[in-house]
C-alpha cells in the first residue's frame, strides 16, 4: 500500500502538469511543484521505539506548556509513543505524572534532518475529544541564532479533536504569529478524520506553500499575503506531537475519553 501511494502520487503530478499546460494561456502565472527526488521517508515497519537515526524528543513541559499552556508531560516511554504493526502510535494518557496529570510524546527531526522547501507529507488518523491537539508542522532550524517567530513556522495539519471534521494550515513569522497567523480551515464532507486516515501535505516554493488534504489543494500561502517578513528561505525540521489542553483546544472535559492515539503511517520529504 506504501510503496502504492508514491506512485500514485507521482501519477497525480505528471497528470496536474499535463492539465494545467492544456488549460492555461501562455500569459498566466502558475505556481507548480515538482516532485523529484524522496529524500527522507520514515514508513514505521519496524516494531519498537520511532528510529533514532531520524527522530529526536522533547521532554517535560517546556516553558509554559509550551507556550501554550498544553496540560501535557512529554515522554519518550513506550507508553506514549512506539511503533507498532507498521505505524508510529504517539499515544495521551490521562495520569499522573512528574507533576502533571496526562502524559503524551512530541518527536522531531532537529539535528538529523532539515530541508528548505520540497514537499512536506504524512498519512496520519486522528484521536478524538474535547482538549486533543495532535499536529504535524515545521519550525524554522535558525535556533539559537533566532527566535520564534523569526524562525517562520509551517503548521501542515492541526487539528481540535471536538472538531472532528476540520483541520487548519498555517504559517507564523514576524508579524502573523500566534492570533495573528495566517491560517486557513480545511472540512471534510461525509466523514471524519478519526475514523480514517488522510494525507497531510504542504508543498513549499520560493515564493509560495501549498497546503494540502489528500490531493486537495486548499490554501495557498504568497509573500502577498502575510503581513510581515517572508522568513521561508531556510532549512526547517518536522515535529508530530499530541498534545493535551492548551490555548487553542481548551482543556479536556468529562466526555473526553482515554487514552488516545495519534496513529502516523507514513512520512515522506520530496526535494
Amino acid at each position: 500500500m506504501k510503496n502504492n501511494n508514491i506512485s500514485n502520487i507521482i501519477k497525480c503530478s505528471l497528470f496536474c502538469l499535463v492539465l494545467i499546460s492544456i488549460s492555461c494561456s501562455k500569459d498566466e502565472k502558475q505556481t507548480v511543484t515538482t516532485l523529484n527526488n524522496l529524500v527522507m521517508q520514515d514508513e514505521f515497519d519496524v516494531d519498537g521505539a520511532p528510529n533514532s537515526a531520524i527522530w529526536g524528543y522533547d521532554i517535560g513541559t517546556g516553558s509554559n506548556g509550551w507556550g501554550n499552556n498544553e496540560l501535557e508531560y512529554y515522554t519518550s516511554r513506550p507508553e506514549n509513543v512506539k511503533v507498532e504493526n507498521g505505524m508510529l502510535k504517539i499515544t495521551a494518557r490521562k495520569e499522573s505524572y512528574m507533576g502533571s496529570s496526562y502524559t503524551s510524546a512530541r518527536l522531531l527531526t532537529k539535528g538529523k534532518f532539515s530541508q528548505s522547501h520540497g514537499r512536506f507529507e504524512a498519512r496520519i488518523k486522528m484521536p478524538f475529544g474535547q482538549g486533543m491537539w495532535p499536529a504535524f508542522w515545521l519550525l524554522g532550524d535558525d535556533i539559537p541564532n533566532a527566535t520564534w517567530p523569526q524562525i517562520g513556522e509551517i503548521d501542515i495539519m492541526e487539528y481540535k479533536g471536538q472538531e472532528p471534521t476540520v483541520t487548519h494550515g498555517t504559517v507564523h513569522g514576524p508579524g502573523y504569529s500566534g492570533a495573528n497567523a495566517v491560517t486557513k480551515s480545511y472540512t471534510l464532507l461525509n466523514n471524519r478524520f478519526d475514523t480514517d486516515f488522510h494525507i497531510f501535505g504542504v508543498e513549499w516554493g520560493e515564493n509560495y506553500i501549498n497546503f494540502y488534504v489528500d490531493d486537495v489543494l486548499y490554501n495557498q500561502i504568497t509573500p502577498e499575503k502575510v503581513n510581515g517578513q517572508w522568513v521561508f528561505d531556510h532549512p526547517f525540521y518536522i515535529i508530530l506531537n499530541l498534545a493535551v489542553g492548551g490555548n487553542y483546544v481548551g482543556s479536556p472535559n468529562g466526555d473526553t475519553m482515554f487514552p488516545q492515539t495519534m496513529l502516523v503511517d507514513y512520512v515522506r520529504v520530496y526535494n
